[in-house]
């Protein structure tokens, strides 16, 4: 039985409302089925919803169920951050100064999370994935690809910045276009999808071009995510963090911490700013980060 249930709606990757990503954060999900957060999650028809529960290990903060429009998730990031944020922002996390370390128990495994605050009001989180970055299979030829983006084939990049699906605990074909015009113009053809990609190791699309520092940001990003119910997404962490394995593994240097932000968003009327950072070392990639802020939007509660 679903009870009455407080929840905090905020936008996720922004500091300002109704930009960014919605999510919708129940603040106690104890006692709820799977199939009740997932009617939960439809009724608030956001990209997605998260259930927040007692850790089951002591030592950690809490462990938070993720769910799409479609289905539970392993692991996504604007979840991570506007979860961590939210529970900041309302106190049910005591802020320790200026910098409140934190562990979230996710599908995917333990995640730590950094809650940064100025004057006792949080202002920025920053998660460490819990898996490090994954390479899968070769993706469909550039023509394929190019084809189910409604581009040209000499729209997207080649060389060393080719199509890749990676995984940082959820997998994403990484797909660079070779700038900005090619990314606006892509349109995802949902059939070609479905005969290409809808059964395929990373069912969802993190298209992207680097834009040098272009007004402060180094890469724009659309995602496409029909398997996640999610036609278009309007910031992507997850995707997010398999770009910063994706972009170090490219680094020459063997050694160092790079860093990128990433605009998302833009086309659907939501700027986004994710900050991503990757460690490396002896030629691997050895952690990666996701950073931003967010907004509280609303807050109230379920009917019983």
């Amino acid at each position: 039985m679903i009870g009455e249930r407080e929840y905090v709606t905020a936008d996720v990757f922004t500091d300002v409302r109704f930009g960014g990503n919605q999510l919708a954060v129940l603040l106690d999900g104890r006692g709820l089925t799977l199939d009740e957060m997932q009617a939960i999650t439809r009724e608030f028809n956001y990209p997605e919803s998260t259930f927040v529960l007692p850790p089951e290990d002591p030592a950690h903060t809490a462990r938070v169920r993720i769910f799409t429009l479609a289905h539970e998730m392993p692991f996504a990031g604007h979840p991570t951050i506007g979860t961590a944020f939210v529970l900041a922002a309302t106190g049910a996390i005591p802020l320790t100064g200026d910098e409140t370390r934190i562990v979230l128990e996710l599908n995917v495994g333990p995640t730590p999370v950094v809650i940064r605050s100025r004057g006792g009001v949080p202002v920025h989180c920053q998660f460490t994935t819990a898996t490090l970055p994954e390479v899968g299979p070769p993706p469909p030829t550039r023509a394929t690809l190019a084809g189910l983006l409604g581009l040209e084939v000499s729209d997207l990049a080649s060389g060393t910045y080719g199509p890749q699906a990676v995984s940082c605990g959820f997998p994403f074909l990484i797909v660079p276009v070779k700038d900005r015009a090619a990314l606006a113009k892509a349109r995802l053809r949902l059939e070609a999808w479905e005969t290409t990609l809808a059964n395929w190791w990373a069912r969802d699309i993190y298209v992207i071009t680097r834009t040098g520092t272009d007004e402060g940001y180094d890469i724009h990003a659309r995602m496409f995510g029909p398997g996640a119910g999610v036609p278009e997404d309007p910031a992507t962490g997850a995707a997010a963090a398999a770009l910063a394995g994706y972009l170090a593994a490219r680094e020459a240097a063997r050694d160092g911490e790079f860093r990128w932000v990433i605009a998302q968003g833009l086309e659907l009327g939501r700027p986004s700013r994710i900050e991503i950072e990757a460690d490396k070392r002896d030629g691997a990639v050895r952690a990666v980060r996701v950073g931003g802020t967010a907004v509280l939007v609303a807050r109230g509660r379920l009917l019983p």
